[in-house]
Order: structure tokens, then C-alpha cells, then sequence
């Protein structure tokens, strides 16, 4: 092999290595910074709701962020999802409890600031006295499952 050779199929391979490098590169997340005032808010999946979706997609494959604001007196009937649910309450009180029938007295008061972590397939359910802020990180393709269908806003 002549040394020509030999240092065309070392480029060749350096360049290959590289690519893939590169396409790996591709792969990784994108940088982002946004503040508060510069979410994008769009109808959300209830009436009276509205969503902000930070980064990736609830409805594709891959981690999500979005949050979801609710309005004052707001109920989210029992309900539960195939994927653990990371909420971390944003603005206002956010209160969750488990089980498959609404009862308020079951419930957890979480002010701003709380965390929970809802592991998949929870049956719970949630409301806001005030107007409540909520960020929700999970893995995608999301769903909210109602335990009762005739529960579902969506369907109203």
C-alpha cells in the first residue's frame, strides 16, 4: 500500500469519525433560556385551561417541560397517566390527592414552590381554589387517561 493510500484511508476514516461526531452533536439538546414573560400560552387541553410548552413535545417520543395554568375554581377529575408526572407548582396552590373518586378532603396542599413526583398509572386527581401555575416534566408520548370517560372536559 502506498503512503498515499495509506493517508487517503486515514482522512477518510478520520472524516467518518468525525461525522459521527458531528451527527451525535446533532442529537443533543438545544440551549435555551426564556423568561417568564416570553412563554408562548396556548389553549389548553380542558376549557379554561391554557399550556406553555418549554421544550420538546408531550405528544412525541423524549423528556417534555410545559406548564399549565389553571383558572380559580378549577377541578381535574380523577384521572392517571402511563408515565411518572414530575409537577412543580409554579405560582399559586396546587392540591392533589389519590384515589379514584373526587374528594377534597383526601387532599394535599401544595403552596408555590412544592414539588411531586406521581409515578405512572396513579389514579389522583387535582384543583385550584386560585389561579395556579403548574410545570410538568415527563417523558413523551403523553396521555391523561380519565378513570371515569364521562369525566373527560374534552368530551363536554
Amino acid at each position: 500500500m502506498t503512503a498515499l493510500r495509506k493517508v487517503s484511508l486515514l482522512a477518510v476514516f478520520a472524516m467518518t469519525l468525525l461525522g459521527g461526531f458531528v451527527a451525535g452533536a446533532q442529537d443533543q439538546p438545544v440551549h435555551t433560556m426564556m423568561t417568564a414573560a416570553e412563554l408562548k400560552w396556548t389553549d389548553g387541553p380542558f376549557p379554561g385551561t391554557q399550556t406553555a410548552v418549554l421544550e420538546g413535545s408531550p405528544k412525541a417520543a423524549g423528556p417534555f417541560t410545559m406548564r399549565l395554568k389553571l383558572p380559580a375554581d378549577y377541578k381535574i377529575p380523577p384521572h392517571w397517566h402511563p408515565g411518572d408526572e414530575r409537577v412543580t407548582v409554579i405560582s399559586g396552590t396546587f392540591n392533589v390527592a389519590l384515589g379514584e373518586q373526587f374528594d377534597q378532603t383526601k387532599g394535599k396542599v401544595l403552596p408555590a414552590g412544592s414539588f411531586m413526583l406521581m409515578p405512572a398509572k396513579t389514579k389522583h386527581f387535582a384543583w385550584a381554589k386560585e389561579e395556579t401555575v403548574i410545570q410538568i416534566n415527563g417523558a413523551g408520548p403523553w396521555a391523561l387517561n380519565f378513570v371515569n370517560q364521562a369525566d373527560d372536559p374534552r368530551k363536554k
